[in-house]
């Protein structure tokens, strides 16, 4: 989602959205979701110039090609309009769990923390509120900026608020940006 309206989202609401993550699983119990809650405009302004300067780069990937134009024409993000701002951080060594279940497969704790944004956008959805997933951004970028610690991966920088508008189809695909594929072509039997 990128057309926010500019309605401030409940803080109940926000309560909600926040206190849903500790629903979702972990592997190992570890909880290594670490939110940041953006308020400050000076961080918001910083984080605007630096997805805009890194959608500039990744528009050059189609420089020359039919998409490029295609390509600029998308808004890829809602960070100047979303009334609020999440980065969802995983904390690689944290001391709940104790380590279980990281041994052979550490990306365990980043998928966690996938789960957690997922149980968040489905509580959001449910009540009306509206999540933006910005991913043209460079992650060391992002946690310098919001001056986190070092043995921290940002997982998602959400954009939240009530959209503009509700569709069932993705607005890239109603761009004409690429359609969905039928769900046959993405399930595989062996």
């Amino acid at each position: 989602m990128r057309h926010f309206s500019p309605r401030a989202v409940d803080e109940a609401d926000m309560q909600a959205l926040l206190g849903s993550v500790a629903l979702a699983p972990s592997v190992g119990n570890a909880q290594p979701w670490r939110l940041v809650r953006l308020r400050s405009a000076q961080v918001r302004a910083a984080l605007v110039a630096h997805v805009d300067a890194e959608n500039t780069r990744a528009a050059q990937r189609y420089a020359g090609e039919a998409r490029h134009e295609d390509y600029l024409a998308l808004k890829l993000h809602g960070l100047r309009e979303a009334p609020e701002l999440l980065a969802v951080f995983c904390d690689e060594a944290p001391e709940a769990g104790h380590g279980l279940g990281i041994a052979t497969m550490p990306e365990a704790l980043r998928y966690s923390c996938v789960t957690a944004v997922h149980t968040m956008w489905l509580t959001a959805r449910v009540r009306g509120i509206g999540m933006g997933w910005v991913s043209i951004l460079r992650p060391e970028a992002v946690g310098e900026i919001l001056d986190v610690p070092h043995d921290w991966s940002l997982i998602a920088l959400l954009c939240v608020g009530y959209p503009l508008e509700d569709h069932d189809i993705p607005e890239l695909e109603r761009r004409g940006w690429q359609a969905r594929e039928a769900l046959a072509a993405r399930v595989f039997e062996r």
